[in-house]
């Protein structure tokens, strides 16, 4: 099961990814999981991947096509996988595809006021590099492991705002799919549980047509 999850960010993509991942016990790849890797051991491209996230730019495709196939090419990804994050457009589209045989791509779509308003309450924990939530932190703190939380550069308003329309997803990425017929659209706007519920019956449905 290769499936790669779409969407702008703060659609709640992530979140599905890892839904996923724990019912389907595949792993999940996040291209802004391994960036902020690099930028929290300040690695040369970890200073890169921060210039461009302070400036609400995205990562080059250079750069961000050899991360993803350098990922997929381990041992755990052979059975399958979830992308979240990847591609983001045509060019990283056909790139992924000259790579692995991609079964579903999935729209997690939502719109951008809710997104701004989801991404703005958002917070990360210095300690563990938990995201969370203002909604969900204890006594103003991770409610996982109790460290100090802090607003990053791409979750202010501005930065979000700038975000969503330097990485608004291409219709030719979707055209794309969509010419495979493996393309589906999922709002997330009911909240994550019921979002599910629909991502599952796509990949019911895709497993059961894998049986036959």
């Amino acid at each position: 099961m290769k499936i790669v999850l779409l969407g702008p960010p703060g659609s709640g993509k992530g979140t599905q990814a890892e839904l996923i991942c724990n019912k389907y016990n595949i792993p999940h790849i996040s291209t802004g999981d391994i960036f902020r890797q690099n930028i929290r051991e300040k690695t040369p491209l970890g200073v890169s991947i921060e210039e461009c996230i302070a400036k609400g730019e995205l990562v080059p495709d250079s750069i961000t096509n050899l991360v993803v196939e350098d990922r997929l090419s381990k041992e755990d990804c052979k059975k399958g996988f979830v992308l979240d994050g990847f591609p983001r457009n045509l060019e990283q589209s056909k790139f992924l595809d000259s790579v692995v045989s991609i079964d579903k791509a999935i729209m997690i779509d939502l719109e951008d006021e809710e997104i701004i308003k989801r991404l703005s309450t958002r917070r990360m924990c210095r300690k563990c590099g938990n995201p969370t939530n203002l909604d969900w932190l204890v006594d103003g703190k991770c409610e996982k492991c109790g460290g100090e939380v802090f607003i990053r550069q791409d979750d202010m308003p501005e930065t979000i705002k700038n975000r969503l329309k330097k990485q608004k997803l291409p219709q030719e990425v979707v055209d794309f799919y969509q010419s495979k017929k493996i393309f589906e659209r999922v709002s997330s706007l009911g909240g994550k549980e019921k979002t599910f519920d629909l991502v599952d019956k796509i990949l019911a449905s895709l497993k059961r047509q894998a049986k036959k």
